[in-house]
């Protein structure tokens, strides 16, 4: 920590000591880095003290005000109501936060009605790709191995989460059973940024203008773990017109190796150094991030269906002056082999998780998509070993049907684990998940080759995918959200240019 909080970015690298944990005993040091020096501290610390050029500061800061308080509420300490939402939350050592019981409120009927009995991220996979001695085992498994949960810090109420956030503390068990309390660990929030829920305007046809526009508020729920150096923000933000957004954030500071080069032009032509030099003597080396969503969809219900809806080129017979169209061919997947996904740019799907047993007044089912977002893909062989340990990377969308016992994508006890009990397992089995109940699990996928803005603590990357309402309503949902009005918002004024 001398002249520097960043340790990560002085590694004494090619290091490695191999101990027998039964005896206690070193059984042998390894050092491949003799000729590699420590790199200096200079410029690595990313504290606001240790910065002695000007600060960036906006004027006026922005600030979210609610002066007559949330229009959310939280009973019992866990059940969440906002809206037309309703779900209990609570944190999770292992998962972070699992979002339990969620259901929404049909604007037609009032009914609140089933979407998600249980959602939570199931495992986190960041394997970096050097393959040499010191680096090869730098597989993590950080939800299985760490505990997503136990790894998450108090939050910053202002920075991290917005002023008119409200914050909810972790009770968790120590290794020896003892109680303890990780105080304001998750953040609850409305959030609205501008954005339209829905807008028309109308005018040159009807002759007449007709300015119709909604605000779009959302409920935001996050926690942030701190797993070593890097940092993930897990958001999950619940829409009035029933989309649930998760989004996942990655920053902190990237894990580096050692090297006596302090400038590109000493690399060797054909030279793999697994990385990016990002300073004098450090490189940063390329890794993936994969996040793995469990996903308990009960649609009006226990018993689901998964449906490929595939669009397809079609071309016509030669009674259009079009050659070609788009075909939509949906196919009901009756085993779990046949919900394993790979998402194809150039063969596109939608999937769709409908209740077949309950239609909506035209004769749709009623049900939900995901609508992926960060869709990168492992690359390694699938028999490499922290493949085969993480092999919900094989696919990034699995459907299973529903066992207790299954929730941990990468295996129930991953530490030191050979990929005997992952979801590739179970989903081999080719149980029949038709009209069953069944569950939705979802990768969203990272590739990083760091940059030099990336030292010496990387800005936020985020990305994430929705849960979206597809003939769940007989209409709009949101139609009859109020527009803002300029006296409910005393503080703000209406302006137009002259």
């Amino acid at each position: 920590m001398k002249d520097t909080a960043n340790f990560y970015m002085r590694p004494i690298e090619g290091i490695i000591v191999i101990t027998d944990l039964d005896t206690s005993e070193v059984v042998e040091i390894i050092d491949k880095g003799k000729h590699i020096p420590i790199p200096k501290a200079a410029g690595t610390d990313y504290r606001l003290s240790a910065e002695n050029g000007p600060v960036i500061k906006l004027p006026n800061p922005i600030s979210m005000e609610q002066p007559n308080g949330p229009n959310f509420v939280v009973e019992d300490e866990h059940l969440v109501k906002w809206a037309n939402w309703e779900f209990h939350l609570r944190p999770d050592p292992r998962a972070g936060v699992m979002i339990s019981r969620a259901r929404v409120r049909d604007p037609e009927t009032g009914e609140l009605r089933n979407v998600m009995y249980q959602g939570f991220s199931s495992e986190l996979f960041v394997p970096y790709m050097d393959p040499e001695e010191a680096w090869y085992f730098k597989t993590y498994m950080d939800a299985g191995e760490y505990g997503f949960g136990l790894q998450a810090l108090s939050l910053d109420p202002l920075n991290d989460c917005p002023r008119n956030a409200k914050f909810m503390d972790a009770i968790f068990a120590a290794s020896d059973g003892t109680p303890y309390v990780r105080s304001n660990m998750v953040c609850i929030f409305e959030r609205y940024a501008g954005d339209a829920a829905w807008r028309h305007t109308e005018s040159p046809i009807t002759g007449k203008l007709i300015l119709e526009a909604r605000p779009k508020v959302s409920l935001v729920v996050r926690m942030v773990a701190s797993l070593a150096n890097y940092d993930y923000i897990v958001d999950w933000e619940f829409h009035a017109d029933g989309l649930i957004h998760v989004k996942v954030s990655l920053t902190g500071i990237v894990i580096v190796k050692g090297t006596s080069y302090v400038n590109m032009n000493q690399v060797k032509e054909n030279e793999d150094i697994y990385g990016t030099l990002l300073a004098d003597n450090i490189i940063g080396v390329v890794h993936d991030h994969y996040i793995n969503f469990y996903l308990d969809m009960d649609i009006d219900g226990q018993d689901n269906s998964f449906v490929n809806v595939h669009l397809q080129r079609e071309y016509t017979h030669g009674t259009s002056p079009r050659k070609s169209y788009m075909k939509v061919n949906k196919t009901v997947a009756k085993t779990e082999k046949e919900a394993q996904i790979k998402l194809k740019l150039y063969d596109p799907s939608e999937f769709h998780v409908i209740n077949p047993n309950k239609k909506t007044k035209v004769g749709n089912p009623v049900g939900y998509k995901v609508v992926p977002a960060g869709t990168a893909a492992s690359l390694l062989d699938p028999e490499d070993p922290p493949q085969k340990r993480s092999a919900f990377t094989n696919n990034q969308i699995w459907v299973t049907r529903y066992n207790k016992s299954e929730q941990w994508s990468g295996g129930l006890f991953a530490y030191q684990s050979h990929g005997e009990d992952t979801i590739q397992v179970w989903s081999d089995r080719d149980r029949p998940i038709e009209n069953k109940d069944i569950v939705l699990w979802y990768t969203l996928g990272f590739h990083h080759v760091p940059c030099q803005e990336d030292f010496p603590i990387m800005p936020t990357v985020s990305s994430g995918f929705d849960l979206k309402p597809v003939n769940f309503f007989e209409r709009n949902p949101v139609l009859r959200i109020a527009p803002y009005v300029e006296n409910e918002l005393p503080v703000c004024k209406a302006a137009a240019s002259a």
